[in-house]
């Protein structure tokens, strides 16, 4: 197996791993499998781009897909903090170029 098969075959369970932690809610498994893939990208950048065309672009629609899981996600928890009386923190900057941190929240009752 060549260098680059190898950094393709450790990409593809990168991305695999990356989906069953999506799937299964798993955020140490989520954080595991990013820095494999990142890793793995890494020695992807090394290899002749050659080799890469064809399973990489397999590789891209899987990361693809991932992403939009990711973005599903995001939303689902957005909209449980904003029923729970919390907002993400709206990124902005402040006139002096800080980064503004503006957290609403509201009370859901009053004892």
């Amino acid at each position: 197996m060549t260098a680059a098969q190898d950094s393709l075959a450790r990409l593809a369970s990168a991305l695999a791993d990356e989906r069953e932690a999506l799937i299964g809610h798993d955020v140490g498994a989520l954080m595991r499998s990013t820095q494999d893939k990142i890793i793995a990208l890494r020695e992807l950048e090394r290899c002749p781009a050659g080799e890469l065309a064809g399973p990489l672009a397999e590789l891209s629609e899987l990361n693809r897909a991932n992403g939009a899981l990711l973005a599903r996600r995001r939303r689902e928890v957005n909209w449980a903090l904003r029923h729970l009386g919390r907002t993400e923190s709206l990124p902005g900057y402040d006139a002096h170029g800080r980064a503004e941190r503006d957290c609403r929240s509201r009370e859901l009752a009053v004892a």
